[in-house]
C-alpha cells in the first residue's frame, strides 16, 4: 500500500506573543472621530477599562527590517489602548501580512455563542452588574440576553447558532410551537433573510395549530381574515417546496455535473460541433452557453 505524501503545515502565527511598542504599529486604515462616538467603539472602551485586554491585536513584522509592525487586526482595541497612554502592548504575530482575512472570514460573535458565554461568566461567580459594565450595556439587556434561548427548542438553536440575529428576533421566534420554530429557522437560513420583519411575517403566516400554547396572535393591521389566510397557505407550500429541495439538491446536482461534462466532451468533438452548426445552431448555442456558464462559475 503506498503511502501518502507528508503534506507540511505552516503556522499562521508566531509560537509566542510578542510586546510590542505602540509607536512601531503601523495601522492599515485611520478611526475617525464619528466611529469613536459609536456603540462598538464605546463598548470597547467600557471593557478593557473593566477587565483588561482580552483579545491581543494581530500583527505582522514589515518586510523594510525596519522593527515596525503592521497592524492586521484590532484597529478600535490599539485607538483606544493609544488614548489611555499605554505606551507598549503584547500581540499575536502573524506569519503573513495580509488583512483580508480579518477584514471578511473572522465575524463577530454569535448572538447564541455570547449568550453562553454570558451563562458561562455567571457561572463562574461573574455578576450580571459587571458583565454589563464590561459590555457597555444596562443589567436588564445582560437578563434578556441570559434568557435568551428560553422557550426555544434545541433543534432550532442549533440551526441558528452561528446565525447573527436580534434579540427581538428570539421574542418572535417564542410565538412559534416547536416544530415550526425549526420550520422557520430553515426557511431563515434558505432564504438568507434574518431580519426581524422577516420572522414577523413567518409568525403571522403561521397556522393557529402550530403556535405556542398559551400565545393569542393579534389581527395584523390591514389585513382581513381571508388574506391571513392565504398568507398561511402559501407559507405551508413554501414549507414543502423547501423540503423536496433540500432532499432533492444532491442528486440534480450531481446528475447537472455529469450532464455538464458529457456536453463539454461532445463540443470538444469538431465533427459534432460541425454537425450542430450545420443542423442544429439554436442547440449549439445553447450548448456553448451551458459551458460557459460552467466556466465562469468554476
Amino acid at each position: 500500500m503506498a503511502r501518502r505524501p507528508h503534506i507540511s503545515v505552516r503556522m499562521g502565527f508566531e509560537e509566542r506573543t510578542l510586546t510590542v511598542r505602540l509607536a512601531d504599529i503601523q495601522p492599515l486604515k485611520l478611526v475617525s472621530e464619528e466611529v469613536k462616538r459609536s456603540a462598538k467603539y464605546r463598548q470597547i472602551v467600557a471593557s478593557i477599562a473593566e477587565i483588561g485586554l482580552v483579545e491581543p491585536p494581530v500583527v505582522a513584522r514589515s518586510r523594510d527590517a525596519s522593527g515596525r509592525f503592521l497592524l492586521l487586526d484590532g484597529h478600535l482595541r490599539l485607538e483606544v489602548l493609544k488614548d489611555s497612554g499605554l505606551v507598549e502592548i503584547e500581540c499575536l504575530v502573524s506569519t503573513e501580512d495580509e488583512a483580508f482575512t480579518y477584514n471578511k472570514r473572522v465575524n463577530r460573535i454569535a448572538i447564541i455563542q455570547e449568550h453562553r458565554m454570558i451563562l458561562k461568566a455567571i457561572e463562574k461567580g461573574v455578576s450580571e452588574a459587571r458583565i454589563a459594565k464590561a459590555l457597555n450595556v444596562d443589567v436588564a439587556s445582560i437578563r434578556r440576553r441570559r434568557k435568551l434561548l428560553d422557550g426555544i427548542c434545541v433543534e432550532a438553536v442549533e440551526l441558528l447558532k452561528e446565525k447573527h440575529l436580534t434579540l427581538n428576533t428570539f421574542s418572535e421566534l417564542r410565538k412559534l410551537a416547536p416544530i415550526r420554530q425549526i420550520e422557520a429557522a430553515e426557511l431563515m437560513i434558505a432564504m438568507n433573510n434574518f431580519s426581524n420583519s422577516y420572522v414577523r411575517s413567518l409568525v403571522v403566516a403561521t397556522p393557529r395549530g402550530q403556535l405556542a400554547a398559551g400565545y393569542t396572535p393579534r389581527q395584523p393591521k390591514g389585513l382581513s381574515d381571508e388574506q391571513v389566510a392565504l398568507m398561511e397557505r402559501e407559507s405551508a407550500s413554501l414549507a414543502r417546496e423547501f423540503k423536496v429541495a433540500e432532499q432533492t439538491y444532491g442528486t440534480d446536482h450531481l446528475d447537472l455535473v455529469l450532464a455538464v461534462g458529457y456536453v463539454s466532451k461532445l463540443l470538444r468533438n469538431g465533427k459534432v460541433v460541425g454537425y450542430l452548426a450545420k443542423h442544429f445552431q439554436e442547440l449549439l448555442f445553447e450548448f456553448q452557453r451551458i459551458t460557459e456558464s460552467e466556466a465562469t462559475a468554476a
